[in-house]
């Protein structure tokens, strides 16, 4: 029988998507087909749209990898998911290789991540594999499950970031890019008892950060020379008399200069998080993390492992999410684009395919 989709098509780079029909098949043994609820816009799916970054599956193309939605089919393996509300992790992992029984199925050679490898959720429905698919059974009566879809992978990217640093209670945590996963990251590490620095050259990403756990805020000054400005962050750092080895940095900008700067905060036994996406290379002296004896940390993603324990944060509170979304119709996603390529997304957007 199969299933009709109504969805928004990247049919060329820095061209308006197009609005058609996309017929999906019968899903396979291991697949489900999820009515779409909402879907986040994120920088990446931006990346795809001008140019500047091609999905691994080439174009024409379906984007959005934020996706939460409703099981209305599903192959054998997934039938007992049909009519429930799930979350679609961002990254879809095959299950079977050596990465995934290691738990770091989030580098699954033969992952799926939806708007990149296949399809994805600016569409009414998405074809999807069953088994990643986590089920939204245990969210608060009267939770706006459309908000989740930014768990999907703003909100989880942040927390894996946080669990591959383990943050625990009394660490000093210093996030570069205090907003979209940043945002979420400062949440998280003040979630799980650390102290946290919040760095950005947008003012009200750091006031409204600052009443979700910030307990300190550093806002750049381009025109300050880098030595000065790295020195003024080391001194909001040793204000809290947290030893370097208990200093955990999140580099969430994905900018070149956020990289430089992170990078050069590193002190001796200190954890760095590389979260943010660049394409600009950066130049640093790696023989610091030698000197320092220090870490530094990629992440990609986060593995389905952590999803229920991600959620858990949120369903409780300790995470807010509303404060950093505002809802938009899918049909805007052209100026929506437009906004973001301009900085005049102030949060971040959650679409509804139906609209």
């Amino acid at each position: 029988m199969g299933f009709v989709s109504e969805a928004w098509v990247l049919e060329a780079a820095k061209s308006p998507l197009v609005r058609k029909q996309i017929e999906l098949p019968d899903p396979a043994d291991d697949r489900a087909i999820v009515e779409v609820s909402a879907c986040g816009l994120c920088h990446t799916d931006l990346g795809f749209a001008d140019g500047s970054v091609m999905p691994k599956k080439g174009i024409p193309i379906v984007l959005g990898h934020e996706i939460v939605g409703k099981v209305v089919a599903a192959g054998g393996a997934g039938k007992h998911l049909i009519g429930k509300n799930v979350l679609v992790p961002a990254v879809l992992p095959c299950g079977s290789c050596v990465f995934c029984r290691a738990g770091r199925g989030n580098a699954c050679p033969k992952q799926e991540m939806p708007g990149n490898d296949v399809h994805g959720g600016f569409a009414t429905h998405v074809d999807v594999r069953s088994a990643p698919l986590v089920p939204l059974d245990g969210a608060p009566e009267g939770f706006d499950l459309r908000e989740i879809s930014v768990v999907a992978d703003a909100v989880s990217t942040a927390y894996q970031a946080i669990v591959r640093a383990d943050v625990r209670e009394g660490d000093l945590a210093v996030v570069v890019g205090a907003g979209g996963v940043g945002g979420f990251a400062v949440q998280i590490a003040r979630a799980l008892g650390a102290r946290v620095v919040a760095i950005d050259v947008d003012r009200g990403r750091l006031d409204l950060i600052e009443k979700h756990g910030a307990s300190a805020l550093y806002q750049i000054d381009k025109a300050k020379p880098f030595k000065d400005l790295r020195k003024d962050v080391q001194k909001v750092m040793a204000g809290f008399g947290v030893a370097s080895l208990r200093h955990r940095i999140f580099e969430c900008s994905g900018t070149a200069p956020g990289q430089q700067l992170a990078f050069s905060l590193i002190g001796s036994g200190a954890t760095m998080v590389q979260v943010g996406y660049c394409r600009d290379p950066i130049e640093v002296r790696l023989s610091n993390l030698m000197a320092f004896d220090a870490t530094v940390h990629g992440s990609w993603g986060a593995p389905v492992e952590i999803y229920p324990d991600c959620l858990r944060l949120v369903f409780e509170r300790k995470v807010a999410l509303t404060p950093f979304i505002q809802h938009a119709p899918m049909s805007r996603i052209d100026a929506l684009f437009d906004d973001m390529a301009h900085h005049r997304l102030e949060r971040r957007a959650v679409l509804d395919p139906r609209a």
